[in-house]
């Protein structure tokens, strides 16, 4: 279920050049789209694009880019429309983030610049709220904290690892811990008791109380095609 041997080194250094469907665009915003290019994301928030005319440094905080377009011009160029294209369709992070590797899945995710924790994708990251289900058990939960913290470092209050834990057995020691409230104990008098699991255990419930679907693509992107 879970796959500790992922790493960062996993994910590919470079990419290919893609292109996106024209999608009834012109100008440039057709040849951000139409034409191969490659971004890049850079250590520091900035983006090189590579085009079959050369590379050049996007900047979207700044709204700058390096090209004879944007500098002599002052245009929006085609290097900016594309990265802006790419960040939106989740093909490279946002300004601000890197991405990193999913602790339970492997999977690709984007984290905070300097973020050192273990990573989680949508699919296993648990926000405060959520309504979940225990694998082992087939109780709902309610999400209500994220420790940060990996299963063989959490205690629980009777100061036990939850790696320890033998239900918790086929789950990764390395996964980040959550912590969650039974939802039939919501009801009753007295104080609730928190309860302590590896990100995995956790299966999110449809209909659950936040959503988590992630930004809807709204700028009628579709996956690109490599080149």
């Amino acid at each position: 279920m879970t796959h500790p041997a992922h790493t960062p080194a996993s994910l590919p250094a470079t990419r290919s050049k893609t292109t996106f469907p024209a999608a009834g665009a012109s100008g440039r915003a057709r040849r951000a789209r139409v034409e191969p290019m490659a971004v890049r994301p850079l250590r520091d928030g900035r983006y090189a694009v590579e085009t079959e005319g050369g590379t050049y440094v996007v900047d979207l905080d700044a709204n700058t880019c390096t090209c004879p377009d944007h500098q002599l011009r002052g245009a929006r160029c085609k290097h900016r429309r594309r990265v802006a294209l790419e960040v939106t369709a989740e093909l490279v992070p946002p300004p601000g983030k890197r991405t990193a590797v999913c602790a339970v899945c492997g999977g690709r995710t984007f984290v905070p610049t300097a973020f050192d924790g273990p990573a989680l994708c949508r699919r296993h990251d648990h926000r405060p709220g959520t309504l979940v289900r225990d694998r082992e058990t087939g109780d709902r939960l309610i999400v209500v904290a994220a420790t940060g913290e990996r299963a063989d470092r959490v205690e629980t209050a009777t100061g036990r690892l939850v790696a320890d834990y033998p239900t918790n057995a086929d789950y990764g020691a390395h996964e980040p811990v959550f912590r969650a409230v039974y939802l039939d104990s919501l009801g009753r008098d007295g104080d609730v008791n928190r309860y302590a699991f590896p990100a995995s255990r956790l299966r999110r419930v449809e209909g659950r109380a936040n959503g988590d679907a992630g930004p809807p693509r709204t700028d009628g992107t579709a996956p690109p095609t490599t080149v």
